[in-house]
């Protein structure tokens, strides 16, 4: 009904799918906490929209956007909470005193930003932060560099608590997500880890699923201000600590995270946005030359294909 509305308002589709509009999406995300999801999902659509947008807007984006909101897992309140807070125009609405958003961008409900917000107001000052008193000065997802993942790599900052935001360990290294979560039931990682989980990215997994298993058994031992989680894979919305996704190159494309083995230290620097394997260069490159990548878990059928096809996470996933 509404694609009709639109076609009868001679309202098109390169309208809507603008680049303001995806950094207007971004820009959203980032106050109101974030998915890592989120750094998935927006360039795939963007590549279908024909929209070039960076990786790195992340970055730049966070950097003057508010964090205006703490939902769960970041903090106690719930999508009900906000709705009753006054919902995300509100949000919107709070963001435009920062001259944040694209007000003039055409939306799905044939009406611009600007007047679908416009009557917009916070109704819970806890809930919905004003822009001058948020919880965080910067937004909710933040993109790492380095050499464990030179196209990148995503963390939801906001949930990750200050003791964590700098840490550096040994490598506790698993092929797969079900190898890590028998090590971490069992306790048998300790304080201070960095547990990497490898080739479950788009092409290793294939379809890059969700982390959601390990992530909560080390939040559920307690371990999530101490001990880190790195993958090639994603998380969902309920994800908190130092977990890092979305690792790229993966490891079935060749990247170092798959080159990575027990104990090797690992530095992660989320204020500074940066991710070393600490070892160097010239290792790395003998240990590339022994790589071998594992068998294919799926061989046959579409997901065969898909896994031939698909590109990195930092291009969101998709089809090349």
């Amino acid at each position: 009904m509404q694609i009709m509305k639109l076609v009868e308002n001679d309202i098109k589709p390169s309208d809507i799918m603008t680049a303001a509009a995806f950094h207007n999406a971004e820009t959203v995300d980032m106050a109101l906490g974030c998915s890592t999801n989120t750094m998935l999902h927006l360039p795939a659509i963007a590549h279908e929209a024909h929209v070039d947008i960076s990786f790195d807007m992340a970055n730049e984006i966070s950097a003057i956007t508010p964090n205006l909101c703490h939902l769960a897992p970041a903090g106690d309140t719930f999508m009900e909470d906000l709705d009753e807070a006054g919902g995300v125009y509100a949000v919107m609405k709070e963001l435009t005193k920062g001259d944040l958003l694209d007000t003039s961008v055409m939306t799905c409900t044939m009406k611009t930003v600007g007047e679908n917000i416009k009557d917009a107001k916070i109704l819970n000052h806890d809930i919905i932060r004003p822009f001058d008193d948020p919880f965080m000065k910067t937004g909710g997802i933040a993109v790492l560099k380095g050499n464990l993942a030179p196209d990148g790599c995503v963390v939801k900052q906001a949930a990750v608590k200050e003791s964590m935001m700098q840490h550096e360990g040994p490598a506790r290294v698993f092929d797969s997500e079900e190898d890590a979560i028998k090590v971490i039931y069992a306790g048998e990682i300790k304080p201070g880890d960095v547990v990497v989980i490898r080739y479950e990215g788009p092409k290793g997994g294939p379809g890059m699923r969700e982390m959601l298993n390990p992530t909560s058994a080390i939040a559920g031992m307690g371990l999530d201000e101490s001990v880190a989680l790195i993958t090639d894979g994603r998380f969902s919305g309920a994800t908190r600590g130092a977990s890092i996704g979305h690792v790229s190159p993966e490891a079935a494309s060749g990247g170092n995270i798959g080159l990575v083995q027990e104990g090797d230290m690992i530095a992660i620097d989320i204020v500074n946005h940066t991710i070393e394997l600490k070892v160097s260069d010239e290792e790395l490159e003998a240990r590339r030359a022994k790589w071998v990548c594992p068998e294919p878990k799926i061989k046959t059928g579409y997901l065969a294909r898909y896994a031939k096809l698909v590109s990195s996470a930092d291009k969101g996933a998709i089809l090349e």
